[in-house]
């Protein structure tokens, strides 16, 4: 289905094009725009709510501001849809989170108007501050520098160490608070109850306005500015103290403003585009603005899938058989049942408590389980903290979001021994969230930790058993326990829990000259790749390791001493991870064997499905199966020659 945009935005191919158009056709273009997101992500998927909510901030800043010689850098990146159909990349925007396709973030080997690339939150003001230092060092005392961040992300510590640079900076940064309540959930912490404060505290921001407004009936222009600039110390504490956390940071504050007007936003940052220095302008916007729906259920409507966007059905898949749950509901069923025998357990997440299934907790334990924003940093030493006084801690983490807080895991978690058990979600490759979400790194820089027990399941009821495991009263280590998006393999999931003995793995198939090592949930594509080299006569053993640390150092000798050409599969990097382990292994007890790694290469993975990456770093059974027989040849040309 061909999917056109209404008339103005059919002649809009580059910011200058929007500039040609009349301040009241701005209404339009925001009305088109946002349609043509809709109709574009009901069809073929990605993010959702959160660029309908920009809509016209999108468009006014576009509007004003000389993109992309003024950079614009916006956080997290899930809102920069309508940005990038304004910069050409409307006829391309069908690909969108596409194999080969545009990146779903803003990506600055895509476009010129993609100032910095993102996917992680928080990064935004960093940034644009180290952006508008270096304009200020080159004297390019015009250029612009605009950093978009959502009160979510606003949560995060890095965004208050950026503002706190900001603050005495010279440099021109204009910091927009987009301010919705949400993140991908409902926001939490006194940052959120703050910002409520400062929005209701209508005496002080009316003056404030005043003020402003007067700044165009004075005369001269520097002479009315220092005046408005007296005026402002002497607000300051005299009629709201909640006005005063930014401004007590050296920044100008505006607002807060609509940011679904589209008149005055271009109005507002019209007048305070030149005014020199840090400033912050704080607008209030509705997530999914434009589509009830997504209005009413903001989590939901994040990113749906494929819908109906006239009913707004959202479209699941259809099987005839029972379907397997997926990894994080098994979490997140499993920790209520261990909890419930447990009263020392907890749970720990920041900012994910639906995508990591944490929720169920929360709405049954809420004492027990909590959101503590986006804070990976806090959220380890928290858990840290609490398990100096006894408890069990599930620190629920995705695996590329774990990499901000390795400095607390080494810190605060592995070198004082403390029993916190980190579940890291969506280690491996996620799919369409592309190199910025992709789980690459965990085994490896988790495995170099002294203390830590590193591990991972090959199907959902060993993932309940290492759960069960890792609680028990006898652990005394940190626990890692990785596990990927999405489905697992047993629709009949729901086993009775065992202990694993720590290190110790299972041999799944005896086999001649070829042995698989597998390593968590890429076993299942072992499996499969061994089944599909059956009918050719080739037996390869299959062993799956579950722990990388420590290894079945047991296991090994046996695999060593009885098989000379070894696979190992991993969906982690081949630098340092699982397949690293085992040559490390067979360096320091003097075997000889031929060792092929499967796992990702030492590159950049891009965006696409699983099924088209797993084929892409060679993981899929179809690939391991050919590296089989590539492995059984190579005896077969021993003999013939």
């Amino acid at each position: 289905m061909e999917i056109k945009p209404g008339k103005l935005l059919a002649n809009i191919d580059s910011p200058a094009d929007l500039k040609k158009l009349s301040k009241e056709q701005l209404h339009e273009v925001c009305d088109e725009l946002r349609q043509y997101i809709v109709d574009v992500v009901s069809v073929h998927g990605g993010h959702f709510g959160a660029s309908l909510g920009v809509v016209e901030l999108t468009v006014a800043l576009h509007y004003i501001f000389n993109t992309p010689y003024d950079q614009l850098v916006w956080d997290v990146g899930h809102q920069a849809y309508g940005h990038k159909i304004l910069t050409g990349r409307r006829d391309n925007f069908k690909t969108n989170r596409k194999y080969k396709g545009i990146s779903g973030f803003p990506k600055r080997a895509e476009s010129e108007y993609d100032a910095f690339g993102v996917g992680h939150s928080s990064t935004s003001i960093s940034a644009a501050l180290g952006m508008a230092m270096a304009s200020h060092y080159k004297g390019e005392v015009d250029r612009q520098h605009v950093a978009i961040i959502g009160d979510g992300a606003m949560t995060a510590g890095m965004a208050f160490e950026a503002l706190n640079h900001a603050g005495i900076e010279k440099s021109n940064i204009l910091i927009i608070l987009n301010d919705n309540c949400m993140s991908i959930d409902p926001n939490v912490g006194a940052l959120k109850e703050y910002l409520t404060d400062i929005t209701t505290s209508h005496s002080y921001n009316k003056l404030r306005d005043d003020f402003w407004k007067a700044l165009g009936k004075l005369p001269g222009e520097r002479l009315s500015r220092k005046i408005v600039s007296k005026m402002e110390a002497a607000l300051k504490g005299m009629v709201s103290k909640s006005s005063n956390l930014f401004e007590a940071l050296n920044l100008r504050y505006f607002g807060p403003i609509d940011g679904h007007n589209i008149t005055k936003l271009v109005d507002t940052l019209k007048d305070i585009k030149d005014i020199p220095g840090p400033k912050l302008l704080h607008i209030k916007t509705v997530k999914g603005k434009g589509y009830e729906l997504a209005e009413k259920d903001q989590t939901k409507w994040h990113a749906p899938g494929l819908f109906d966007k006239i009913t707004g059905e959202i479209y699941k898949k259809t099987f005839d058989l029972p379907q397997p749950p997926k990894y994080q509901d098994v979490f997140g069923y499993t920790i209520i049942e261990l909890a419930k025998k447990n009263d020392k357990i907890m749970g720990v997440t920041p900012a994910m408590p639906s995508g990591s299934s944490l929720k169920y907790m929360m709405e049954q334990m809420p004492n027990r389980a909590f959101d503590v924003g986006i804070c990976e940093q806090h959220a380890v030493t928290l858990s840290a903290g609490l398990a100096t006084q006894g408890m069990k801690v599930f620190c629920n983490i995705y695996s590329s979001f774990m990499q901000r807080g390795y400095d607390q895991v080494v810190h605060d978690v592995a070198i004082q021994n403390l029993p916190v058990v980190f579940c890291l979600d969506r280690a491996g490759l996620v799919g369409e969230d592309g190199a910025t979400h992709h789980g690459a790194y965990d085994i490896a820089y988790m495995r170099c930790i002294p203390n830590m027990i590193v591990s991972a399941p090959m199907n959902e009821s060993e993932l309940r058993d290492l759960m069960y495991t890792s609680q028990l009263e006898k652990i005394k280590n940190p626990f890692v326990i990785r596990y990927p998006r999405g489905e697992g393999v047993k629709a009949e999931w729901k086993t009775e829990m065992k202990e694993i003995t720590i290190g110790t793995g299972r041999k799944l198939k005896e086999g001649d000259e070829i042995a698989i090592l597998s390593y968590g949930h890429p076993g299942n594509f072992a499996a499969a790749a061994i089944r599909e080299v059956k009918s050719e006569g080739i037996n390869p053993a299959h062993y799956d390791m579950r722990f990388v640390k420590p290894l079945d150092e047991k296991m090994l000798h046996e695999v060593f001493k009885n098989y000379a050409k070894i696979i190992t599969v991993e969906d982690g990097t081949v630098k340092g991870g699982f397949g690293s382990a085992i040559l490390e292994f067979m360096a320091e007890h003097n075997y000889n064997a031929s060792v092929k790694i499967l796992g990702i290469p030492d590159t950049i993975i891009e965006h696409g499905t699983l099924k088209e990456l797993y084929n892409e770093i060679g993981i899929d059974a179809n690939h391991i199966a050919e590296t089989i027989r590539d492995m059984a040849k190579i005896e077969v040309n021993k003999l013939i020659s």
